[in-house]
């Protein structure tokens, strides 16, 4: 079965697919990592990685043709990225798309903690990282990512802990069969 995890930064998307990965034995891909390679590698933050992008469509399709090329590669699999369920439902690809979600201070509280970041300092990059994503999307793709109509499910993670949320996935991928 292919999976997609999406939601915005902080709402636990990388630690559910990691557990989810482990509980089903599937590969999972987290695409947020290869656009942190990318920043880490021209030595930029990820905050000024996504206002080249911003200009630079290249980047953005070269990390979301990759997300296709896998999904179409892989009937099992867990693919991690803000765009994954709408690349599949776009080209046809089955997949049971999950969006997890949480309110703003839980997501940037995770974020601080994560980045040994203040909560300020984590809400402005984050701000401007949603900023910069949204308006991408929706420049390169049509694409609103508010729009949560391609989902299966939706996950608010703001109570549950990590393995909570992975019952939660399991549960609707066992209710889609």
């Amino acid at each position: 079965m292919r999976i997609t995890i999406s939601g915005p930064p902080g709402s636990g998307k990388t630690t559910a697919c990691s557990k989810l990965s482990e509980r089903l034995g599937l590969e999972s891909v987290v695409f947020g990592k290869i656009f942190r390679q990318l920043a880490a590698e021209k030595n930029l933050s990820l905050g000024e990685l996504g206002a080249i992008a911003e200009k630079d469509p290249s980047i953005d399709k070269m990390i979301d043709s990759r997300i296709l090329e896998i999904a179409r590669e892989n009937e099992d699999i867990i693919l991690e990225s803000r765009l994954s369920a709408y690349m599949c439902a776009r080209n046809g690809i089955p997949a049971f798309k999950v969006y997890l979600n949480a309110s703003p201070e839980v997501r940037m509280s995770r974020i601080g903690v994560r980045e040994g970041e203040t909560l300020e300092e984590a809400r402005a990059k984050t701000v401007d990282r949603q900023r910069s994503e949204a308006k991408r999307y929706k420049m390169y793709y049509d694409i609103d990512i508010e729009d949560l109509s391609v989902y299966d499910l939706v996950v608010d993670t703001d109570t549950l802990d990590p393995d909570q949320v992975v019952e939660r996935i399991i549960e609707g991928v066992s209710g889609s069969n």
